[in-house]
């Protein structure tokens, strides 16, 4: 495949999300267990830990999700030596230009959703080594000129998070920038500490205030997130029974 032709799909739904960073993470991690099972694709996705939100799909949701990837040309079925059982293995590297430092922060948001630089160099880098945050911020850069990422700031920025964008049009996850917000323009900032010498000190509640604000609404949004993936399941239970029973 050309160059020409990765970097195409943009979209992936909340189940397709964690089977196919199930499959990027134990490529790297577990290599000796890796490709995977339904079974064991379906205990990863479940797992508690590195995991936002918890999941508890079973092995018929795994399932489907692993076809619809194959039909995108994300996964491929593989037959070990002397075994029966159906593997999987993801195909990211044939359809995305992304370096492995790259692929292991994808992985990372695809699991973990949105996270502050400082976190995700510390669980990316259980897959691929990122030596600095120079480093992490270089190839955070590449991601965003491709438009994999999202940032809710400037790179260099303290607190700044990031995220991926393989999200749905209709989950509304696009990151609002707060550098606005957070980091006035030098002009206004001189003209309030030349009126007022206590200007300066007013801005600590705001910002803690801000900072409140932001945590009930990732709050919301993990809750969101899990009410979402109890539809999702019971949606694909219910679509698995009428094609059972021979409902259109």
């Amino acid at each position: 495949m050309s160059d020409e032709e990765k970097n195409v799909i943009r979209q992936l739904s909340r189940k397709q999300r964690r089977v196919l960073g199930t499959l990027i993470e134990k490529g790297f991690t577990t290599p000796e267990q890796y490709p995977l099972t339904v079974k064991a694709t379906t205990t990863g996705c479940n797992q508690k830990s590195n995991r936002d939100p918890e999941t508890s799909y079973d092995e018929a949701d795994v399932a489907d999700a692993l076809e619809e990837l194959r039909q995108l040309g994300l996964v491929a079925e593989v037959y070990a030596d002397g075994s029966r059982a159906v593997r999987y293995r993801h195909y990211m590297r044939h359809h995305f230009t992304f370096s492995e430092e790259q692929l292991a922060i994808i992985c990372e948001l695809l699991l973990r959703g949105r996270q502050q630089l400082g976190e995700l160099r510390t669980r990316a880098s259980r897959m691929r080594r990122i030596e600095s945050q120079e480093q992490l911020r270089e190839q955070l850069e590449g991601l965003l000129n491709l438009g994999f990422l999202q940032a809710s700031g400037n790179l260099e920025r303290r607190g700044v998070e990031v995220d991926h964008t393989f999200y749905g049009d209709r989950e509304n996850m696009a990151m609002q920038t707060l550098s606005d917000v957070d980091e006035p323009r030098s002009e206004t900032v001189g003209t309030v500490s030349a009126a007022a010498g206590s200007a300066a000190p007013a801005a600590a509640p705001a910002s803690e205030l801000l900072e409140s604000l932001q945590q009930s609404l990732e709050q919301l949004q993990a809750h969101s997130d899990r009410v979402q993936n109890a539809i999702d399941s019971l949606r694909s239970r219910l679509d698995r029974i009428e094609r059972e029973l021979g409902i259109d």
